[in-house]
Formats: structure tokens, C-alpha cells, sequence
């Protein structure tokens, strides 16, 4: 009963979930309206029953686009929600007994899911029950979107050609018949050729229109007309044609080549258009251009020129900005290290002094001196490294509470009692990968810079948070989206104004007298917080303080405890036989390991350049570790030493001593696994303790070659 393929869809839709009932339940009516407008070839659509259910033909199938996988069954004004405001009025006038047709009616079906723009004619009618009462509405439609858009584009030519005619922009027109070689032409063409307007009523042939075409445009004329014939369509094109009082003109011809079904060609209309005073101004441009294009290499030449003046002069600027930065920096380290070499020259000369004496009580406190100045001469180089950005860090897992909580005390005391010192722990601080003692230094920097801020005492505030940040408010602080800890320090001191805030990053610059410090303490924090993949961001304002937060990413681990360092009397000893291998082209660092290894039970070896030291790797010395520096001389530096010697020796275990970070050498940072990184200076307690781990590891000793 019900046939094509939206019958077969029909009739397996359980229909017995709806209030329609099962398909043997329906009414007659029901049934033969369906019948009817499923034979019919017609797009017919049927809303049916109190929630007027959806039926449809396969001819109205292709209107429901991607709406036909549920069309069937569903509630018409669900089917159509995206054009109901435009359908209901039509609904309701179908249900109240009235049909009503409309005519070429724009619809936004949506039929792929995008916006589109459509026509329809149509019909809604009321739909009767068996008992003569109205059970629904059948549809009737064609679509009439193309026609639409055809007489609309029509609609606009012809108001385009009436308007250029009225604006005399067109200048005649013609109709060539082809089969006939018939030309007949207006009287502004006849004037515009330079023909006899009688002629052009009754017809002209190709030839005698294109009589009065200039010579040297004819052969190409001819061709752009034979082109437009044999391909149809559009045709365009310029030439110069003389007139009744002897003077050729440009002219533009435009027209349409009309085929017919076989492809023969039938007509040829067209317009013609005045270019002349367009020719005259392309000419006028084109001279300008071209006069242009010789201003312009000239002109190139003059700012290469000129530019080439400006970066000399820019480089010298440069190089005496340069030397004016390395003045301030010789001035500061000047200070700082006479200062410090004074302390150290002159603890060692009065410990020689004692030692002769016999005084040996009075030996202690010069060696105490000797060490604190020497740390702090430790301190001040780490400072340049970070500042070059070359240093080496030794990144650990850490727990930036508990890294404040050991500073508080240190950081009161360097601050003074005039200052009162606040630490504001953040609730479940997540762990950062940062060198320890790096971020230790940071911090109490940042704390002096508080202290000298407020010379009249105030509020030092430290702070720590963990802070989430998108990609807008990451964008806005020169930072990586994600999750960070931040370390903030404030003060309620004197603050910076914006262009102090601008320069405080910047090697060397600092507001304090000459002599005082070296401008390197920001530049310092920054460039070891850009090397831990972190950012500082400086907030302040004058006369009310300055805030300074360092951010550093989180590390999904634990943090690792902190080890305080051991007096070299406790350190570990040696297991019996243990070799260690000592490279290093400084005699006094070679000689310092060697007697703490030996003082310690090991068997040391030394070697002053990367080839000694390989020849004892390549051969049958027995060696457990191979502590060696990593700028060598020689050709051949630590880390090609120990790639070498792991070729024979595969589970060798080094551990570099370096002063200055030599990245390239060591990989970037990326280390060979057995391979462990130490910088000078260090405690010789904290070397030993270092070499007595890295030797321990799983009970496992070197094997012997």
C-alpha cells in the first residue's frame, strides 16, 4: 500500500509509540492520504494528529537535507523549529479550514546545516479525518530558487544598463545575428564608428563595422571576436575606432556570445563604452609610475646608504655603552673582591704569622675569616654567572616553604631589628624544580634590596602561593600558560617609578652610590629564574613599596630533603681498593682533591688535560669514579674525556667539577645517566660527601677493566 523508499522507512517506524497507534490502527483517511501522496511525483508533505506528526514523499525527501534521518514521525513544528516564526501563520490558517498558497516565499532551510538562502511556492491545505473533521494539513511545494535568482540578477543588470546609459557611460549598442552576418546598431554606435545611422537600422556586415577600426587593432580585434565565438560567454575588449571628424577614440566593447542547444553559434549583443579619458589617465599613471620607479632605486640606494650611516653610528653607541656597563661592573667588583681578597690574603698571612709563633689557639678565628670571605667571593661569581646566564644549575625537587622557613632566621638578622620581617606561608604549596641554594641567594638579595628601601625601618612581607595562569594572563606577563609557585617579597619602602622599573633588570644599573654593590643583584635573579624556565615580574609604585614575585613552574614530584653539610672529620671513608680519577689543568684544585681523597682512604690518580686522563681510562688501572673538570685544555674537554673512556669503560662514574657552566661540554644540561655535575667552589667536606654517594648507589662497586 504505501510504496518508494520513504514507504518502506514508514512502514518499519514504530509508530505504536506515538499517539497515532500502530499503522493497522490508523483511520482510512489517514491511510489513503499517505497512499496517495507517496505514489504522487509531486514534493507533498502531510502533518498529521494532535501533535501534527511528519509524512512525506521521496520527491520531498532531498528537502529535508540532513533533517531526513528523523524527519518521519516527528512533531512538524520540532522538524521545522528554525523557520517556524515565517510557517506558523500558514499552520494555522490550514488547520482553521482555509488554504492558502504563496509564491516564490524565502525560506532559510538550513538543508546542510548551514545557512542558505532558498524560494519555495506552495499550497497548505486542511487535511480531513473519516469523520469530515480536520485531522491535519497536506503541503504541495516546488522550489523556485534558481528562477528567483535569475530574474533578480536580471533585474539588476537591466537597472545597471539603464542607469549607465542615463550616466553616459555607454556610448551605443548592437546585436550581431551570426547564422546571418547581420548587424544592426544604434545611432550613438553608428556615430561612435563613424557609419551611416541608416545603414545600422537595416543592417551592416562584420566587415563594414570594422572598416573604420584603426590598422593596428584590427588583427587583434579579430581574434578576441573569433575567441568569444567558438567558447561562448563574456567578451571585453580596447581599441581605437575613427570618428566622423577623422580622429581615432578608445572604445571598449562588451558583449555576450549566445550558443544554442547543438552549440551553434546564434547571437552576439553587446554595448560599447567611452575609455578614452580612462586611457588618457592609466597613461598619465603609468608615467608616474614609472617616473616613481626611478625615485625609488635611486631613493633605495639613499636610505641603504643612510641606514648603513645609522648602524655605525648605532654600533658605536653600542660599544661605548659597553664599555661605560663594564666600567660600572670593574668599579663594583673592584670593591667588592679588594674587600673580600683583603679579608682572605689577610687571615692566611696572620694564620702563617700564628703557625710560626706556636700560637696555634689563634689559628681557628683566621680560618673562619679566611672561609666567610671566600664563600662570599663565591657568592659574587655565581652572581656574574647567573647574570650571563651561563651558570650551572643543579636543579632539585623543593618545597618553597620549607626553603623560607630555614632562610626567616639568616633573613632577620641581615635586615635588622628596624625592619619587621613577615612570612606569609600559602596553604599546600606545590613542589618547584630549582636549584636550592640559587633561589636561598634570590631571596635574601631581594631581601637586602627591601631592607636598603626602607632606611627608616618599615614592613618586610615574604609570600608564597601557588598561581594557575591562562593564557590571556600569561600572554600579559611574557609567560608559558599553566601552573606556577610564586615567591613574592614586598616592602613599604620609598618604591620606583616606572622607567627605574623598566631598567632594574638591566646588567649593572642600580640606584645606590658608586661603590655601593654591583648593579648584577637583579640581573642576577633574573636571568637564573629565566634559566629555570620561571619569570620575575616587579610591581610598584612611588612611596608605596615594591613588590617583587618570582615564579617558577610546578614539578609533579615530591621535594627532596635538605642536607646540612658535614665537617670533613665525619665525612664517609673508603671502601677498601676505591679509585678515584683526578682531571683537572689547575694545580691547586688537583692538589686540594687529591689530599681529600687520600686523607679519606681512597686511591687517587691525577691528570693535568683530557688526554692524560684518558690514557689512564684506556688502560687497565682500576678507577670507580673519575672526578674531572670540564673546560680542559689540551682539545679535548671533560665531557669528550668521559664519552670516550665509557666506550671501554660503559658504566663509568663522573662527576664534573666545573667553575663556569660549560653547557656545550656537558650537553645543555643533559646528562648521560652515571653522570653527576659539582661547582666550584665548594666545601671540601660536601666534595667528599658527594663522592661517597655517588659510589654507594645499590651496594655496587666499578668493575675492573
Amino acid at each position: 500500500m504505501f510504496s518508494g523508499s520513504v514507504g518502506i522507512k514508514l512502514r518499519d517506524l514504530d509508530w505504536a509509540a506515538t499517539e497515532l497507534g500502530s499503522i493497522e490502527s490508523w483511520p482510512i483517511s489517514l491511510r489513503n492520504t499517505v497512499a496517495t501522496m507517496l505514489a504522487c511525483p509531486t514534493a507533498m508533505f502531510l502533518a498529521w494528529g494532535p501533535q501534527l506528526r511528519s509524512f512525506y514523499n521521496d520527491a520531498y525527501e532531498p528537502i529535508l537535507g540532513y533533517r531526513a534521518k528523523h524527519a518521519l514521525g516527528t512533531p512538524f513544528r520540532e522538524l521545522w523549529a528554525s523557520i517556524w516564526d515565517e510557517i506558523s501563520p500558514l499552520v494555522d490558517e490550514a488547520l482553521a479550514g482555509r488554504s492558502t498558497r504563496v509564491t516564490d516565499m524565502r525560506l532559510d532551510l538550513s538543508r546542510s546545516g548551514e545557512p542558505e538562502e532558498s524560494y519555495w511556492t506552495f499550497t497548505y491545505s486542511p487535511a480531513y479525518d473519516d469523520e469530515g473533521k480536520i485531522g491535519g494539513m497536506l503541503c504541495v511545494t516546488a522550489e523556485t530558487t534558481d528562477r528567483v535568482i535569475v530574474q533578480r540578477e536580471r533585474d539588476v543588470s537591466d537597472e545597471r544598463l539603464d542607469l549607465a546609459l542615463a550616466a553616459g557611460a555607454i556610448i551605443g549598442t548592437w546585436f550581431w545575428d551570426l547564422p546571418t552576418d547581420r548587424f544592426t546598431v544604434d545611432e550613438a554606435f553608428a556615430n561612435a564608428f563613424g557609419l551611416d545611422p541608416h545603414l545600422g537600422r537595416i543592417g551592416l556586415s562584420l566587415a563594414q563595422v570594422v572598416e573604420t577600426v584603426h590598422p593596428d587593432d584590427q588583427e587583434g580585434l579579430a581574434t578576441a571576436i573569433n575567441e568569444a565565438i567558438a567558447r561562448g560567454g563574456a567578451y571585453a575588449h580596447q581599441y581605437r575606432v575613427r570618428r566622423s571628424d577623422g580622429r581615432y577614440y578608445w572604445i571598449e566593447a562588451n558583449g555576450r556570445v549566445e550558443h544554442g542547444p547543438d552549440g551553434t553559434p546564434l547571437s552576439f549583443p553587446g554595448v560599447l563604452l567611452d575609455v578614452e579619458e580612462r586611457r588618457a589617465v592609466e597613461a598619465e599613471r603609468d608615467g608616474v609610475a614609472a617616473a616613481l620607479r626611478i625615485l625609488n632605486d635611486t631613493l633605495e640606494q639613499r636610505v641603504a646608504d643612510r641606514t648603513a650611516e645609522l648602524q655605525q653610528a648605532e654600533e658605536r653607541l653600542r660599544q661605548s655603552q659597553k664599555m661605560e656597563a663594564v666600567g660600572q661592573l670593574t668599579g663594583g667588583l673592584a670593591h667588592d673582591f679588594n674587600n673580600l681578597l683583603t679579608g682572605i690574603s689577610g687571615s692566611l698571612e696572620m694564620m702563617a704569622v700564628r703557625i710560626g709563633q706556636g700560637r696555634m689557639g689563634d689559628v681557628e678565628k683566621y680560618n673562619v675569616a679566611a672561609q666567610g670571605a671566600a664563600k662570599r667571593a663565591a657568592a659574587l661569581t655565581h652572581r656574574l654567572l647567573a647574570f650571563s646566564r651561563r651558570q650551572t644549575l643543579d636543579p632539585k625537587p623543593t618545597q618553597t616553604n620549607h626553603l623560607v622557613e630555614s632562610m626567616i632566621d639568616l633573613i632577620h638578622r641581615t635586615v635588622g631589628p628596624e625592619i619587621d620581617t613577615r612570612f606569609v606561608p600559602g596553604e599546600g604549596i606545590w613542589t618547584t624544580l630549582v636549584d636550592p641554594h640559587q633561589l636561598e641567594n634570590a631571596l635574601l638579595n631581594l631581601s637586602i634590596n627591601a631592607r636598603d628601601a626602607m632606611p627608616d625601618g618599615g614592613t618586610l612581607t615574604i609570600e608564597t602561593s601557588n598561581r594557575k595562569l591562562d593564557e590571556l594572563t600569561a600572554l600579559s606577563r611574557g609567560m608559558d600558560a599553566g601552573s606556577y609557585v610564586a615567591l613574592c617579597v614586598s616592602d613599604t619602602g620609598t618604591g620606583m617609578t616606572a622607567d627605574v622599573i623598566a631598567k632594574a633588570f638591566d646588567p649593572f644599573f642600580t640606584t645606590k652610590p658608586i661603590g655601593v654593590g654591583t648593579g648584577l643583584g637583579l640581573s642576577m635573579i633574573y636571568g637564573f629564574v629565566q634559566q629555570s624556565g620561571g619569570q620575575v615580574r616587579i610591581h610598584s609604585e612611588p612611596g608605596h613599596g615594591t613588590s617583587v614575585c618570582i615564579y617558577l613552574p610546578r614539578h609533579w614530584g615530591e621535594a627532596e630533603a635538605r642536607e646540612d653539610a658535614a665537617d670533613l672529620s665525619e665525612a664517609p671513608r673508603a671502601d677498601v681498593g676505591e679509585t678515584v680519577l683526578v682531571v683537572d689543568d689547575e694545580p691547586a684544585v688537583r692538589m686540594l682533591v687529591t689530599d681529600v681523597l687520600e686523607e679519606l682512604g681512597y686511591t687517587a690518580i691525577e691528570a693535568a688535560d683530557g688526554a692524560a686522563g684518558l690514557r689512564v681510562l684506556e688502560s687497565n688501572a682500576r678507577v670507580d669514579l673519575l672526578v674531572s673538570d670540564v673546560g680542559l685544555p689540551g682539545g679535548m674537554n671533560g665531557r669528550q674525556m668521559a664519552d670516550a673512556a665509557r666506550v671501554h669503560r660503559p658504566d663509568l662514574k663522573v662527576l664534573f667539577i666545573t667553575g663556569y657552566a660549560e653547557n656545550a661540554a656537558v650537553g645543555n644540561g643533559l646528562l648521560a645517566p652515571g653522570m653527576h655535575v659539582m661547582t666550584k667552589p665548594f666545601a671540601m667536606e660536601a666534595l667528599a660527601t658527594r663522592i661517597r654517594k655517588l659510589l654507594e648507589p645499590a651496594g655496587q662497586k666499578a668493575c675492573e677493566p
